[in-house]
């Protein structure tokens, strides 16, 4: 008999707490924090990188596709190959977004030479459609949208 009121006692401690709510500091908490997503790419033997960071996120409907090394249809005599980003997002939220291409032999002080990079950074709400070809040993007319030769 002891056992049976001790049992009753918990399902009714059980039941109470399951409809006891939560105090207005951890609700405030649990619906203020915001998402992150990020992602870079990089391909050492061509010199191109890619970044995509995403913050304070509060929708975010992404879709990116990167492809890195040796395309079919790269240019002739492209050795390193390349990197290739196609994004497609919706954001509210922060978004920052960039790239650059650098040469991939050292110098005589054994730094490698910067040859281009761009950085976008915005805030709000959003929408990105954005196509990045970074190949190397190419040259104007061989490639699109955000153009630039890597070494």
């Amino acid at each position: 008999m002891g056992k049976l009121i001790c049992l009753l006692i918990a399902a009714a401690a059980l039941i109470w707490a399951a409809g006891a709510e939560m105090p207005l500091q951890f609700t405030q908490a649990m619906n203020s924090g915001h998402g992150e997503d990020r992602l870079a790419v990089m391909n050492y033997d061509s010199g191109a990188s890619f970044s995509e960071e995403y913050s304070n996120v509060e929708r975010l409907e992404r879709e990116t596709k990167v492809r890195t090394g040796a395309f079919a249809g790269a240019p002739s005599g492209s050795s390193g190959g390349g990197l290739e980003a196609s994004i497609n997002s919706n954001v509210i939220g922060t978004a920052h977004i960039g790239w650059q291409s650098y040469d991939p032999a050292p110098d005589s002080r054994g730094r490698h030479q910067l040859l281009g990079r761009s950085v976008e950074d915005l805030t709000g709400v959003f929408s990105i459609e954005k196509f990045i070809q970074l190949w190397s040993n190419s040259s104007p007319g061989e490639i699109s949208v955000d153009w630039l030769p890597c070494c």
